[in-house]
């Protein structure tokens, strides 16, 4: 087995998520006079690729250093949403059983597309990662309790809709966007949409069931939409850990590994030698037709029964 790396880049450019603390690097030694290299870093939990834990939201729950490796590595599915939502809009577990077969127990990982508009990318939008991205409503929270999924990852800002956290209240122009976005799209404004007792529920609703997740994910994950794998998150081993900075990584077998690097090798990268996916549509349409095989073999299960 080898590894596709699902982490973004981390760096003092890194977005934290709206007003948390970014990530601060100074010298503190020098190699002339002081025979070594050494570093400062500061930074708050939710900057870069990070593991959310339970005891962000859920007081009695879980630090970072409490969770197994075997609930943080484990079989899982990477499901491509990027044709289904644009900006502001909802996704629905509909839409993620359409296209990859999800088991119980399962690792989901959330292709949005957004991560291109990370800060890594050419077409880097930090206003449209963090405050545009599509989030899911309590029907996808409820549905992935009864899945009782190990955990989630999500390739943006959060896993709740950007609009259901107090980013409305910090981004006002932007609200009144999504509320006629959701008019026209829905037939129901924000507020009815997502009204005060839904508030951040992917958060509030779900560590206390153990279902946490993992946010800004990308690296290479347009290699391995719409499939399944072996998925591992690579937290600290972190006492008290509310949440943690995370290496988050996808296992194939040796011999696809060097079919996805050839494909790779063909593809626009970014500065730091990861895949620039919006610019790479031959990679979404494979893992279209995958979800295409799957719909018709579930339409072919129907039929049988």
């Amino acid at each position: 087995m080898k590894p596709i790396d699902l982490t973004i880049p981390l760096g003092v450019a890194t977005p934290a998520w709206p007003t948390y603390e970014p990530l601060e690097v100074k010298y503190f030694k020098r190699l002339a006079p002081n025979g070594a290299n050494g570093q400062l870093v500061t930074h708050s939990n939710h900057v870069g690729t990070h593991l959310d834990g339970e005891i962000h939201f859920f007081t009695p729950g879980k630090d970072i250093a409490a969770l197994d490796l075997d609930f943080l590595m484990h079989e899982g599915v990477i499901v491509d949403l990027s044709d289904a939502v644009k900006d502001y809009e909802v996704y629905t577990s509909a839409m993620v059983e359409e296209r990859v077969e999800v088991r119980d127990g399962d690792i989901l990982i959330v292709h949005t597309g957004f991560h291109h508009f990370g800060w890594d990318q050419p077409v880097a939008d930090e206003v449209r990662y963090m405050v545009k991205h599509p989030g899911p409503d309590r029907e996808f929270a409820e549905w992935a309790k009864r899945r009782k999924l190990r955990w989630i990852g999500v390739d943006c800002g959060s896993a709740d809709h950007p609009m259901n956290t107090k980013i409305r209240e910090w981004m006002p122009r932007q609200a009144a966007e999504c509320d006629r976005h959701m008019t026209k799209r829905y037939g129901r404004g924000l507020g009815a949409v997502f009204p005060d007792d839904k508030y951040q529920l992917m958060h509030i609703e779900m560590f206390d069931h153990g279902i946490i997740h993992a946010e800004c994910l990308g690296g290479d994950i347009d290699l391995l939409l719409n499939r399944r794998a072996l998925i591992g998150c690579f937290p600290w081993r972190f006492v008290d850990g509310e949440s943690s900075i995370a290496r988050i990584v996808a296992f194939v077998e040796d011999g696809e590994h060097a079919a996805l690097m050839r494909r790779k090798g063909r593809c626009r990268l970014t500065r730091f030698g990861d895949i620039a996916g919006a610019l790479n549509p031959a990679l979404h349409r494979d893992g279209r037709e995958r979800a295409r095989a799957h719909a018709r073999r579930q339409a072919r299960k129907r039929v049988g029964r």
